[in-house]
């Protein structure tokens, strides 16, 4: 186990060597720099002016240098300071890390709950009316852009039948109810995607299991029909459905900025975009890096759980 630990590790810390690379280069090739949004498109400036400003935020430094220079920083724990607000990046990381979390952490419960029970009863309904209507809506689920959903689901819910509040935030701890009823939607838009994944997974697996001769002979010792499904067909079927259901989490975690965006949420999705849009590389340099690290422990975690889903599975030593 030791030795699996430190070899995912190693390939964690080269994937995000090499995604520092690829996020650092891909910004640069955005056109414009935070000097030119600072400015405006027409005003008026000297071209001194506007050299010292890129001085100030080493700009002026050719594209490797700056890099070496981003990376000796975070080498030293620091992910440097928002060029546009001046606070330190995981201070304004960590004022929204707690809304893209509850969302996320929601989304995969919702997910979770939703596709699992469609897959099962799917399976154990197969080829009837409830089996295809759990596959089509699995294909709409799949099919349905989020932003296209979100955006319907805020005129259907909010201005139609006006049964949502206005998207006005308020923390869990603050108002427990009112955030819960703020965040029903947006759950409900980036988890269905993530929910018919995971339907699909669960029906082919349970439909896998069903045929297996343990479950058979479960069900000929007179088990209830209940007790064959959960406890026999179902936990053995459950590690596939881990599987998505850790990529899905990272999935979700990375969906969360185009939903943020549309259900004007804090979150750190939200920071990303309007640091892109202002070209406040230390934000979104830092704050990609910290969503791939998250995204990174998840897959590990789900990775470990399996040993403890499956007693055979064991790690080399």
């Amino acid at each position: 186990m030791g030795r699996y630990l430190a070899v995912r590790l190693y390939s964690m810390g080269v994937t995000l060597v090499g995604l520092t690379v690829l996020v650092f280069l891909m910004l640069r090739l955005v056109p414009g720099t935070v000097v030119e949004q600072m400015i405006g498109a027409d005003a008026v400036v000297s071209k001194e002016m506007v050299e010292q400003l890129k001085r100030f935020f080493g700009l002026d430094q050719p594209w490797y240098t700056q890099y070496l220079a981003w990376i000796a920083r975070l080498a030293h724990g620091d992910f440097g300071t928002s060029w546009r607000t001046g606070k330190p990046v995981m201070s304004l990381i960590f004022e929204r890390l707690p809304v893209t979390l509850e969302l996320t952490l929601l989304s995969v419960a919702f997910a979770l709950v939703l596709g699992m029970a469609a897959g099962v009863l799917s399976a154990i309904q197969r080829d009837r009316a409830v089996d295809q209507v759990a596959r089509v809506g699995t294909l709409f689920g799949l099919s349905i852009p989020v932003f296209w959903q979100g955006t319907m689901l805020i005129l259907f819910f909010s201005l139609y039948l006006r049964w949502m509040p206005p998207i006005v935030w308020v923390g869990f701890f603050t108002d427990p109810k009112r955030n819960l009823t703020i965040m029903l939607l947006p759950v409900v838009c980036l988890g269905t995607a993530s929910a018919a994944n995971i339907a699909r997974t669960t029906r082919a697996c349970m439909l896998d299991v069903l045929r297996s001769e343990y479950v058979r002979t479960a069900a000929a010792k007179g088990l209830a029909r209940r007790a064959v499904i959960l406890k026999h067909a179902l936990k053995n079927a459950l590690i596939p459905v881990v599987t998505v259901a850790g990529l899905q989490a990272g999935i979700l975690l990375g969906g969360t900025v185009v939903v943020e965006e549309v259900f004007t949420l804090p979150g750190v999705g939200r920071l990303v975009l309007w640091s892109i849009y202002q070209r406040d590389y230390p934000v979104t340099q830092s704050t990609i890096l910290f969503i791939a690290v998250l995204f990174m422990a998840i897959n590990l975690a789900v990775d470990i759980l399996y040993r403890y889903l499956d007693p055979r599975i064991r790690y080399a030593s």
